[in-house]
């Protein structure tokens, strides 16, 4: 029944989807803050439309979060849904084919910023709950907390998770800000990555000064800071900072023999990037680079004159934003505090530099034998007509392992994106296909998590 209603009302759903992602909801830049809460009541009104109770904006001391919740019978399971509302910064805009906040289908896909992270993904269980609620097939509770910023670190959430345990009170966490392998080939993320994430400022003279008059005689922050990030990495790609590989756990053969069949075209990878070869820590293959282990990655780099034309300036400072993606063990704080004292240590004395850490999270596993597990797995196995592989996602959600500390919850990763979809990048997209069979499946997921949990 539900997939009737999802088929007379398809047109619909993408034209409210539409208007959420003409919304720059963009929390990285303050210019974008009107944005960021017009968003956010927009979502709180299609929650209340689609039939959620209590509908509220949570303000915090940043963006706020939308809850709403729909309880309808206590002895139910309640699933807490999880998702976000802003998004990346577009920029640079002269890179996208069409506009990021003016959406537009093509060869059957959306293109927007926010089209699949996270917008397209969390408008999906709206939808997919109104179509339960209009269907009478609504067969748990269910509770939403969606956020305002996810993109920047999700700060304030974790102060309302503390202090909001009771309210937030479920018995699993579903989250759609994930992908899976292809359209053909449904999988399932059991494993996120943690993160710390950096900016670097190196200062060396006081001014900018004349190239001519002071060049080879005072220290360049932009030369001296590309010498210390290249010398972050040695000759197999293997990160050089003294401790950041000690809690590293190595998996057994057997666990990377099993990661490794998971399909994979290396060639069609090096081709849909287009790339001559790829590149990476020695000793593993790409599907493990991207979902076992840690890497360092510069994220942005400036300094000097970048304008048109030439200025023969020797700069004073030069700048750099640096990403570390973690695997279970690795403390983010520590990493962090690692970074910090080795990028100090490696400096010259004609600069000086200055860490400010940004934001960070913990890796996380998720059990492959829960009732929530299998409950997905058999969703995404009615709606594909063949089951989900299990897989390692080479992003970081913190606040996966916020909801398993602070509310006891375990999370199911059911993303229905693609690695191909350009999120965080120009031309970002998500499927007309992966959009409607995301409505078409999460009503299965909440059908046989409570048959499975009674």
């Amino acid at each position: 029944m539900h997939i009737a209603y999802l088929e007379e009302n398809k047109e619909r759903f993408l034209n409210e989807l539409f208007e959420l992602l003409r919304i720059p909801s963009i929390s990285a830049d303050s210019k974008f803050a009107n944005d960021v809460r017009k968003t956010a009541e927009f979502v709180k009104t299609k929650m209340q439309q689609a039939g959620a109770d209590k509908v509220v904006i949570e303000e915090t001391t940043g963006y706020p979060i939308v809850y709403g919740e729909k309880i309808k019978d206590p002895s139910l399971p309640t699933i807490l849904v999880y998702g976000h509302y802003d998004v990346q910064p577009s920029v640079p805009d002269e890179l996208w084919t069409s506009p990021a906040f003016e959406p537009e289908v093509r060869n059957g896909k959306i293109y927007a910023r926010g089209a699949c992270d996270d917008k397209g993904q969390m408008y999906m269980h709206l939808k997919a709950f109104e179509t339960m609620m209009q269907t009478n097939s609504l067969s748990c509770n269910v509770k939403f907390m969606i956020e305002g910023e996810e993109e920047v670190g999700s700060t304030n959430l974790s102060v309302y998770v503390k202090n909001n345990k009771e309210k937030l009170k479920a018995d699993v966490v579903l989250i759609s800000d994930t992908g899976m392998i292809a359209n053909d080939t449904p999988s399932i993320d059991v494993g996120l990555r943690g993160l710390s994430y950096v900016e670097v400022e190196l200062t060396g003279p006081n001014r900018d000064l004349h190239s001519g008059v002071y060049g080879g005689a005072v220290g360049n922050p932009i030369n001296i800071l590309c010498d210390m990030i290249s010398s972050l990495h040695d000759e197999n790609r293997h990160i050089t900072i003294p401790g950041f590989y000690d809690k590293v756990n190595e998996l057994s053969s057997d666990d990377r023999e099993s990661l490794n069949k998971a399909p994979f075209d290396l060639e069609n990878y090096k081709k849909d990037l287009n790339i001559d070869e790829v590149m990476g820590e020695s000793g593993y293959t790409t599907l493990e680079r991207t979902g076992i282990r840690p890497t360092l990655e510069l994220n942005g780099i400036w300094g000097g004159y970048t304008g048109e034309g030439a200025k023969t300036v020797l700069p004073s400072k030069a700048y750099a934003k640096i990403s570390m993606r973690l695997v279970p063990n690795q403390s983010s704080e520590e990493i962090t505090r690692l970074f910090t004292d080795h990028f100090i240590s490696i400096a010259p004395k004609s600069v000086k530099v200055k860490v400010t850490p940004h934001h960070g999270g913990e890796a996380v596993i998720t059990p492959t034998d829960s009732i929530a597990f299998k409950a997905a797995s058999k969703a995404m196995e009615t709606t594909f007509g063949k089951a989900p592989i299990p897989t390692f996602g080479g992003g970081s959600i913190p606040i996966v392992a916020l909801f398993e500390k602070e509310l006891g919850l375990k999370t199911v990763l059911m993303g229905f994106g693609l690695d191909s979809d350009a999120i965080h990048s120009p031309d970002e997209h998500y499927g007309l296909f992966n959009f409607y069979k995301g409505i078409e499946t999460i009503p299965y997921f909440y059908k046989y998590y409570a048959e499975m949990m009674l």
